[in-house]
């Protein structure tokens, strides 16, 4: 069977493509192909094995997707029109493309909003009748709330094992964002009370092209610039604490059984961190209560980050089997 996935992939943003390779992990750990929709195909295509299209080429996409089986619309924080409205109508125009072409199509472990009105009637109209799966409890009722078929799944990455690496109790990693200067900067602050506290303070940033200006503010502190989520996994693995700005700083660390605290600037990482049984603060978060979680290794609930992971692939076997048996069906 030949899987359509479609999501922010091919910009090289660690998180993002921390979830396709889990995507494409697991559909192959089940027997298929996958078949990525990617701003960067030839990368893609040589980094994952997989056959890749790129999404911005409206006669190439049309043409994958007739021959795919099915479309995964996700993961990742796709349904959202805060940051761009024309995002929003390109993920919502694949979805209706891949419908119109007959194909089985799943809302697949992305986070829900934020929405404006029109946003939400857009969402309601575009992805009435399919099934949706949501990374988040807070997710699930919004669109609960909005008429959709939700399901309660989980983030792919949190799929990912973590390296075989030595954990370093007294290494913090902070993880910052651009365009958050507030939280920015009480990361500085939180990063000069841990090393007046004897940590040894790393700063990773998960974006090339975007977060460079965030790093030259933390010059005097050991800095790191990575967006291949293997790199980023090992560093997490390693560290003896996690505080992130970015949401697959926390989930990555959740993987690799790192403790994490989160610095909420959109409700996906609040909606993570509260699902996870984990320290977070609204933006722009208070240093001395992010200090407080590091100085007293203060734990997520293990647990509930197992039951994610067990969402996870049970959302995997779920879609699937559905469509490998709806597959079946058709040519009979």
């Amino acid at each position: 069977m030949r899987v359509g996935v479609s999501g922010y992939y091919g910009f090289q943003n660690a998180g993002d493509e921390a979830i396709l390779e889990a995507i494409v992990q697991e559909i192959r750990a089940r027997g298929h192909q996958t078949v990525v929709f990617s701003n960067n195909p030839s990368e893609t295509a040589q980094r994952y094995g997989v056959e890749a299209v790129k999404r911005t080429q409206p006669l190439e996409v049309w043409k994958a997707l007739g021959k795919v089986d099915v479309l995964l619309s996700g993961g990742g924080g796709l349904l959202q029109d805060k940051t761009s409205r024309l995002s929003l109508w390109y993920y919502l125009t694949l979805i209706g493309l891949a419908r119109r072409r007959g194909k089985p199509v799943y809302v697949f472990n992305q986070s829900l909003g934020p929405l404006s009105r029109g946003g939400e009637s857009q969402v309601r109209r575009a992805l009435r009748g399919l099934p949706c799966y949501f990374r988040d409890e807070g997710s699930l009722e919004y669109g609960r709330s909005l008429g959709l078929e939700v399901h309660l799944g989980a983030d792919p990455a949190l799929l990912l094992a973590p390296p075989p690496v030595e954990r370093e109790p007294n290494m913090v990693v902070l993880v910052p964002k651009y365009g958050t200067e507030e939280a920015n900067a009480n990361l500085h602050k939180l990063a000069d009370r841990l090393r007046v506290e004897g940590y040894d303070v790393v700063i990773l940033a998960l974006q090339p092209g975007f977060d460079e200006p965030v790093l030259e503010k933390f010059s005097s502190f050991t800095r790191e610039l990575a967006w291949d989520p293997r790199r980023v996994s090992y560093l997490l693995a390693q560290a003896g604490y996690v505080i992130s700005v970015r949401l697959h700083g926390a989930i990555l660390a959740a993987a690799a059984g790192t403790p994490f605290a989160g610095i909420a600037y959109d409700p996906k990482v609040a909606g993570f961190c509260r699902d996870a049984g984990a320290v977070y603060l609204d933006m722009p978060g208070d240093p001395d209560l992010l200090a407080s979680a590091v100085l007293t290794q203060r734990q997520p609930n293990w647990k509930a980050v197992e039951a994610m992971k067990a969402r996870a692939r049970t959302s995997f076997d779920q879609v699937l089997s559905s469509s490998r048996q709806g597959r079946v069906k058709s040519s009979r």
